[in-house]
């Protein structure tokens, strides 16, 4: 019995969580495996029931589950709260902070089917198989955050960047641990030449690399880094680096890969993990049954092979994907000339034949 906890949120958060669901269950079908599932609401959803957008009960649901299943949060209607009411603020940060979940592994895979649905050259991108590792609990979205007023009129705003010595050390010796397991070359990124939390983020990698003499370091500027994922991104295998640059740099992958419906993560570090398609609640195409479940349906093969150790499942899902692809089954986000194009539930349906 595996127990997960289901987040829909907002958006199309409803409606690709379930998709996951339905997947999931069919692998259980497959392989005689028994999943429980209990939902709970967050972001905007949690704050009309609630009028916050992290309940207590939702920790709990999560701190009692075995993996926890995130769809999106926000929208329009939440953006006009306090800050700390708002999904994204209220709701995401405080729950990887409660749930000590300090590591957002994002891999930005191209599927070959997919090569010409990039917007990048096929040749630039076919192959692509890159593994981004983002720290999640520290730096500039978790510091101070106040605005002064001015004596001669406006305001001045005062962000804080903080890191400890700990907090860096625990995201970059998983970024050489994964790099021992793929090809031996991790590529950390930072500002060292203008922030000083950078500056001691590379004195760090510079003292954990001496512990992975195997591992081939790279360091990269976040500017340049963002240049060479366009100009050559197959250079790159294993990438870490701070919160705010892993945000930005995973959602430009994910644009090499097609679209950034087709990218999974796995968010770890405490007791219970949790899986997340890295796009947002999309609000303009919700109810609308035109969201992609790619990546979640990916997301929920990551929580098979990291949390449960399923590894034949997991791979079982990630093949019936690649055969729905190839058949050429599209929703619109990575619709191509000549392919097939259907919907949310029409393409969660495919990929559960496929799987059977």
């Amino acid at each position: 019995m595996y127990k997960i906890a289901l987040l829909p949120g907002d958006g199309i958060g409803p409606e690709i969580v379930p998709q996951a669901v339905r997947v999931l269950q069919a692998v259980g079908e497959k392989y005689n495996r028994e999943f429980q599932f209990e939902t709970a609401l967050i972001g905007g959803a949690a704050y009309d029931a609630t009028g916050h957008p992290l309940p207590e009960e939702t920790l709990d649901v999560c701190r009692n589950a075995d993996a926890i299943i995130l769809g999106a949060v926000g929208g329009p209607k939440w953006d006009n709260l306090e800050p700390h009411l708002r999904p994204e603020r209220g709701a995401l940060l405080p729950l990887r902070k409660k749930l000590g979940l300090y590591a957002n592994l994002r891999p930005a895979v191209v599927n070959p089917a997919l090569a010409d649905a990039s917007t990048l050259k096929a040749d630039i991108v076919s192959g692509l198989d890159v593994m981004i590792i983002r720290e999640l609990t520290g730096g500039l979205y978790f510091g101070e955050k106040r605005r002064e007023d001015l004596p001669g009129g406006g305001q001045k705003v005062v962000e804080t960047l903080e890191y400890t010595t700990a907090e860096i050390e625990r995201v970059v010796r998983l970024g050489f641990e994964m790099a021992r397991k793929r090809n031996k070359k991790l590529s950390s990124v930072d500002k060292a030449n203008v922030l000083e939390s950078s500056r001691l983020w590379r004195e760090i990698v510079e003292r954990l690399a001496e512990e992975y003499p195997d591992v081939e370091l790279n360091h990269i500027l976040v500017d340049n880094c963002a240049m060479q994922l366009v100009r050559n991104p197959k250079q790159f295998d294993v990438m870490v680096t701070e919160n705010m640059f892993g945000d930005i740099l995973t959602d430009l992958a994910s644009q090499l890969t097609g679209s950034i419906g087709m990218l999974p993560s796995a968010s770890l570090g405490g007791e219970v993990a949790l899986y997340e398609p890295i796009h947002g609640s999309a609000p303009d195409i919700a109810g609308k049954n035109l969201a992609n479940p790619i990546a979640t349906i990916l997301s929920a093969a990551m929580m098979l092979r990291i949390s449960f150790g399923l590894e034949t499942e997991a791979a079982a899902i990630e093949q019936a994907v690649d055969r729905v692809l190839q058949q050429g089954y599209r929703t619109g986000d990575i619709m191509q000339p000549g392919k097939i194009k259907v919907g949310t539930v029409e393409m969660t349906e495919e990929i559960i034949k496929a799987l059977e």
